[in-house]
């Protein structure tokens, strides 16, 4: 029996690697790779050895009969992908069994007598750790890694939903390499105000900067700034856990909450804001957020959306997962007849649309509030938002486009789930447009031995495994310009460093 890859994979192909047959798709040196939500198994080749299932930092691959009811879907899924490809039997490259195999590529070569790098890693999110991974496990280099806050873990620990238990699961990993005898971990220390970026340099052959884009960016309408009116950035870190948000920060007094925008952070909220807390009970919530939930009095969730169905943002495995929720009906808002049309037209396909077949439509009446203590999740696509009203400084509702004008959603609350921007860093270039560092495969111009990763290198996209890439390409131009004598020599020892990170953590 065939296995197949679900809903939780974090695309960073570490099956690919351990895969005897060569039947997971798209693997990193094909174009489709990363431009897909998730890996698959060819179930006509797989010869059921389970290696990608040990190897799964995320535990997103499952034999096909034993996968669960809410994700039974995927082994369609996986066979879906090569639908129409030859059969591996059909063609005399190869055996019958395996997928041709690529030519071999070495694209590093280090000299014998390179000798140890001392490496600051800032940051201790996917990003960051998969740089520190790669230059532990091929090179003799020591890292010093740095986090502002008291917890490791980044975008792992505070922007992981609690109840995604098996892409946290990631964090393990990288922990291990926390107690790496190469490795000095300095928690509390914010890189730029505690210690700077001259000051890194200063001990460290080169600094990797992998601060990623904490900051939420902005709709853009009147209004957004109304009590009740926070960005998703502010409540994910609530229910997280974050230190930087106050466990009072989120209000869930209103019976009717929006959130505009249509990625998986809005999906995430959305679910966090209808499931049973006593479902969530059971995760890694924070305890504050489970008790405020268990209080809370939202009932309806509505999810505005742009544009239509077909080009929403989120992944399809986010939206069928909200399909399997307990005790929580997902509506169909049916006031534009294009919406209805994309999805009659998607049927049969494996696209976001068609993920919506088969659920309610309702043409919602917004001139009732919702409807007894039944909770709903209500995705309403093409409707733009247009204010944020307000009455006595707080949200009262939010003005939105529909085909024959614009309508009011009475709504308590409003949380914006419209992307994140990354911050400047002290004594790094920043570009204001994109909200990243400006660099060149990695490497930031002007200032040898800096490097970036990440989000603040690449802008807010990809998952967690689209980092591992991202840090094999900034790696493999620190060592390039590490064996062309291009990095500039510490003047301090590491040893002085830390005594240093002490001191200034007291302060």
């Amino acid at each position: 029996m065939a296995y197949a890859i679900t809903q939780t994979c974090c695309n960073d192909a570490t099956c690919v690697a351990v895969c005897p047959v060569n039947c997971i798709r798209p693997t990193p040196q094909e174009r489709a790779f990363g431009s897909t939500e998730m890996l698959h198994i060819d179930p006509r080749t797989c010869i059921d050895c389970g290696a990608c299932a040990d190897a799964c930092p995320v535990e997103a691959v499952f034999p096909v009969d034993r996968l669960p009811p809410a994700q039974q879907e995927y082994a369609d899924i996986n066979a879906a992908y090569f639908a129409g490809a030859a059969s591996p039997g059909e063609r005399a490259d190869h055996g019958p069994v395996f997928h041709a195999w690529g030519r071999p590529t070495f694209d590093r070569t280090l000299p014998s007598d390179f000798g140890p790098l001392r490496v600051a890693v800032v940051g201790t999110g996917p990003a960051g750790m998969y740089a520190a991974e790669d230059l532990l496990l091929h090179t003799p280099a020591e890292v010093t890694l740095i986090d502002r806050l008291p917890t490791a873990g980044g975008l792992v620990r505070y922007g992981v939903a609690p109840d995604h238990l098996s892409t946290r699961r990631i964090g393990a990993s990288f922990a291990r390499l926390h107690t790496h005898p190469r490795v000095r971990l300095h928690l509390g220390l914010e890189a730029g105000r505690d210690v700077t970026a001259d000051e890194l340099a200063a001990h460290h052959d080169a600094v990797v900067w992998a601060v990623g884009a904490s900051a939420d960016r902005r709709v853009g309408i009147p209004g957004e700034d109304l009590d009740g009116s926070i960005p998703a950035t502010t409540f994910v870190s609530w229910y997280n856990g974050h230190p930087d948000v106050a466990p009072d920060a989120v209000d869930l007094s209103a019976e009717r909450v929006v959130v505009i925008g249509n990625g998986n952070v809005a999906l995430d909220v959305a679910r966090i804001l209808a499931s049973e807390p006593e479902q969530l009970a059971a995760t890694e919530i924070a305890g504050h957020a489970l008790a405020a939930l268990r209080r809370s009095r939202v009932r309806e969730v509505v999810v505005l959306g742009r544009r239509g169905p077909e080009d929403a943002a989120y992944t399809r495995s986010e939206l069928a997962a909200l399909r399997h929720l307990p005790g929580v009906d997902l509506v169909l808002d049916a006031h534009d007849p294009r919406v209805g049309a994309a999805v009659d037209a998607a049927a049969g396909t494996h696209g976001t649309a068609g993920v919506l077949r088969g659920m309610t439509r309702e043409a919602v009446d917004w001139t009732r509030p919702p409807a007894g203590d039944a909770r709903r999740i209500v995705l309403r696509f093409h409707s733009a938002p247009v204010e944020v009203c307000g009455a006595g400084g707080a949200v009262r509702a939010v003005r939105v486009s529909g085909p024959h004008g614009d309508v009011e959603l009475p709504a308590g609350a409003v949380l914006r789930a419209v992307g994140h921007r990354g911050r400047p860093v002290a004594g790094l270039p920043f570009d204001e447009v994109t909200g990243t560092v400006p660099h060149e495969g990695g490497r930031v111009p002007g200032r040898p031995g800096t490097y970036v990763v990440g989000w603040i290198k690449r802008g807010p996209s990809g998952g967690i495994g689209a980092n591992r890439a991202c840090a094999a390409e900034t790696v493999g131009t620190l060592l390039a310009d590490a064996v062309a004598g291009a990095l500039p020599p510490p003047e301090r020892s590491l040893r002085a460093f830390t005594r240093l990170a002490r001191r200034r953590r007291r302060r």
